[in-house]
């Protein structure tokens, strides 16, 4: 999650020089560690800065988990500082790339949506919607955005709701309507002198902050532990009495993915998957002065990474690849009924 604190109440750069060093000691996570530096360096309107750190993530593409994200933040922070050529140049090339991931669409169409250039965000939050949504049944909790950053869009051009609006209506969780939150008219009312109309406008804008605090204040998703096959190995080679958690490695993978169904079929949300390493779960477990033979780390380890930024989110969209690292789409593998 990108900080939001106003600069004036935080140190950003001092936050963002912790976070370098921080990056250099766990260099397992220093991706999301860099992306947070950049952030505050962005805050503290230090772009150039920002800019270098997004460049340094992107000399190593053969090691990024989310090269596109970075792509994204990059083109955003260079429109900001009046680099508007190169900006548009990597946003054309993330739409020509079509990530299944909907953070880097979300990004450049509100970069393209605030500086008013409507139609084309329009069409890159349609493109998304499009690509991402086409098959699902229900949108995940990640793609909400690009739904209502589509409708508010389309309010602002003028156009009529479509199915993907209505979605978007009924995915809206807030007691005041996003046709009234979206609505181009709205910043009138700020300069009213009727106030009907100024404690209407109160009332939508608390609604919002409501909604972004929601957004801001999801747990961290209930993460499901997995071990790749050439960990798992490595892990009971070593701490043999863990085979009685682990028997085998398919049944490893089957116990993931029916463990996540039940919790989705009880109403837990947010769910996610953390891969797990052998030397990352050995230093978690020195730092808990414990055995790593003992299962009871395995669940705070879990939530751990996944407090670090490591989840992935469950489940992947059916045409994504499959969160066990097979390399045919998750609705053939672990999304098929029969493989649970």
């Amino acid at each position: 999650m990108r900080p939001d604190t106003p600069a004036e109440n935080v140190d950003h750069t001092a936050e963002a020089a912790r976070l370098e060093r921080t990056a250099g000691l766990y260099p397992e996570d220093a991706e999301a560690l860099l992306l947070q530096a950049a952030a505050h360096l962005e805050l503290a309107d230090a772009r150039p800065a920002a800019t270098a750190l997004y460049d340094r993530l992107l000399a190593i593409p053969d090691t990024l988990e989310n090269a596109p994200l970075v792509r994204a933040l990059k083109a955003s922070n260079l429109w900001e500082y009046d680099h508007e050529a190169e900006a548009r140049a990597i946003i054309d090339g993330i739409r020509a790339t079509a990530p299944r991931d909907p953070a880097p669409w979300v990004i450049v169409a509100e970069s393209l949506e605030s500086h008013d250039e409507l139609e084309a965000a329009h069409d890159t939050f349609t493109e998304a919607a499009t690509l991402l949504l086409t098959d699902a049944t229900e949108p995940p909790y990640a793609t909400h955005p690009l739904l209502f950053g589509r409708h508010r869009v389309r309010r602002m051009l003028g156009l009529p709701h479509d199915d993907w609006d209505a979605r978007a209506d009924t995915l809206h969780s807030s007691p005041v309507s996003l046709d009234e939150l979206h609505d181009p008219k709205r910043v009138w009312s700020l300069g009213s002198d009727n106030p009907a109309e100024l404690e209407a406008e109160i009332s939508r804008l608390r609604a919002e902050l409501g909604a972004y605090r929601e957004a801001l204040s999801r747990p961290f998703p209930v993460a499901v532990l997995h071990w790749p096959a050439n960990e798992l190995s490595e892990l009971l080679s070593a701490y043999p009495d863990l085979a009685t958690e682990y028997p085998s490695h398919p049944e490893h993978l089957s116990t993931i993915e029916s463990s996540l169904r039940e919790l989705s079929t009880s109403g837990t949300p947010n769910l996610g998957i953390v891969t797990a390493t052998v030397p990352s779960y050995e230093a978690f477990a020195a730092s808990e002065g414990s055995s790593p033979a003992d299962t009871t780390l395995l669940p705070q380890y879990a939530t751990t990474l996944a407090a670090r930024g490591r989840a992935v989110v469950w489940p992947p969209q059916r045409t994504s690849d499959c969160w066990c690292g097979e390399t045919q789409p998750y609705a053939t593998c672990h999304g098929s009924a029969g493989q649970v």
